[in-house]
């Protein structure tokens, strides 16, 4: 098949961009490389460096026999789209309005949305399910669920087939494909840069949860098991279906959990600093992933402590290969 990944030279992009190389399809990447990286576009995919929102790019791509597009082209720092509501739905919202128009207009069949569990807000009711009420609390979130309505229109008036998948945090890396982001908000990254000698220590935002250690237990995924997803996901797109697929772990891990297992896989201390609550952190927030386990067969193959060492290779590697962005 041959697939247009946009936001390819990102971090879950590029990683899938590989997985779909190795499994044999033909891959264009389309990428503006605002926050995404020439160097991790996989070799044997094509790359064309331009923005979504962009029919003069966008038209001539998919008009050149691409079968199915998957989207990753987003802005995804809540902090900021907080301060930059305007960025966010111009890029988000308005780049996938273009994106899906050309894909209208060239006939492309299928699409798989890189969606967000934000779109749920704060759960009533843990693991969130697909059927939880939608109540985004901040404009990243909130521009996550708009591209998925905006989708679900698309397929229900033009026959579009789409899969849209939602989760939480995504970890670990695809040997010389992980994180590396300019600005990092991620916890596993954030611990590491602590035995890589980037930060003195790790804050703990808040000790006194109803949890069983008292820290906040969130979700997480191995970029891998992301991956298949999405191929799984391509091969399940149905003309004027759109379905929606949460993406989780199971039970989630807490920041003491992920802490202990960073100082397994490192063998260093990584002290912590216990700090207050942030405000609006929820206790827990775990995505059920039963639908697509029964419709799809997927399941998630890594845990934990793969995700951190996989996680860990990539941080001494791309310390060791490009100390300018560290």
């Amino acid at each position: 098949m041959r697939i247009l990944v946009t936001g390819g030279a990102g971090y879950i992009g590029s990683v899938v961009t590989a997985h779909l190389v190795e499994a044999g399809h033909e891959v264009v990447v389309l990428d503006n490389l605002v926050t995404g990286h020439r160097d991790a576009v996989a070799p044997e995919a094509t790359f064309v460096e331009g923005d979504i929102a962009d029919a003069s790019v966008t038209g001539p791509v998919l008009a050149d026999g691409i079968e199915a597009v998957m989207h990753f082209a987003a802005y995804s720092l809540v902090g900021e789209s907080a301060e930059h509501p305007e960025k966010y739905y111009r890029n988000n919202v308005v780049g996938t309005f273009g994106l899906l128009e050309a894909m209208r207009e060239a006939g492309t069949p299928s699409l798989v949305f890189s969606s967000s569990a934000a779109t749920y807000g704060e759960p009533e009711v843990v693991p969130i399910t697909e059927d939880a009420p939608t109540r985004p609390t901040n404009a990243y979130g909130a521009t996550k669920l708009a591209m998925d309505h905006m989708i679900g229109f698309y397929c229900a008036a033009h026959g579009l087939g789409a899969v849209s998948l939602r989760y939480f945090n995504v970890a670990g890396a695809f040997g010389t494909r992980g994180e590396r982001h300019a600005v990092e908000t991620h916890l596993i990254p954030l611990v590491l840069q602590v035995p890589l000698g980037q930060r003195e220590a790790i804050s703990v935002f808040g000790t006194d949860y109803p949890t069983p250690d008292g820290t906040a237990i969130r979700d997480y995924i191995h970029v891998n098991d992301l991956s298949r997803a999405h191929l799984l996901a391509v091969a399940a797109c149905t003309p004027g279906e759109h379905r929606i697929y949460n993406l989780g772990c199971g039970d989630g891990f807490s920041v003491r959990e992920v802490l202990e297992v960073c100082r397994e896989v490192t063998g260093e201390p990584i002290p912590a600093v216990e700090v207050g609550r942030r405000a609006g952190d929820p206790a827990r927030l775990v995505a059920s992933s039963e639908r697509i386990q029964a419709e799809l067969g997927w399941l998630p193959e890594f845990g934990l402590p793969d995700m951190v060492r996989d996680a860990w290779a990539f941080a001494q590697y791309r310390a060791n290969d490009f100390p300018d962005e560290v």
